[in-house]
């Protein structure tokens, strides 16, 4: 029995074998892409809400599993990224799970503050793409009407992650 907590280094991830050890298995033996990187879906875990999605490198989701909090690569500042971090918004990982072939992973997490996104929402999917004839023209479409926090104060001067 473990009575001291787990580290990430302490994680080590399996090697890719057989299609069964990978669909059918106990093994945990994701598979990055050529950037070194696995999407994530985060929802909130009460809801099903997406909140989310962010990729993480072996890093990221070796440090997830061993805190119980999420961490992602930024793929735009190209660093390790520990949710909340910055801005109080911890995300605790009530469930993790990973995909059939292990390529993808889903978080379900609950979020301290209850929002997720930078910009103030609760979710970074915060508009909707209208479709079908003569919709689309109508633009995008706000789906939350009023922002969780102010961006401003909770970041500061911290440069903003999108990149046009």
């Amino acid at each position: 029995m473990r009575t001291a907590p787990i580290m990430a280094e302490d994680i080590h991830f399996h090697a890719r074998r057989t299609i069964e050890q990978v669909e059918e298995g106990t093994e945990l033996a994701p598979k990055f892409d050529e950037h070194g990187l696995l999407p994530c879906v985060t929802t909130a875990a009460a809801t099903g809400e997406v909140l989310m999605l962010g990729y993480m490198n072996a890093e990221a989701l070796k440090r997830t599993i061993a805190t119980g909090e999420a961490h992602y690569f930024s793929r735009s500042r190209q660093v390790l990224w520990h949710k909340g971090a910055t801005s109080g918004l911890v995300q605790k990982v009530v469930e993790l799970r990973i995909d059939d072939d292990q390529d993808a992973i889903w978080l379900r997490v609950e979020v301290a503050g209850d929002a997720s996104c930078h910009v103030g929402y609760r979710s970074c999917f915060y508009r909707e793409i209208p479709t079908g004839p003569g919709d689309f023209e109508r633009g995008l479409l706000f789906r939350e009407s009023e922002k969780t926090f102010d961006p401003l104060a909770v970041y500061g001067d911290v440069p903003n992650p999108t990149k046009l």
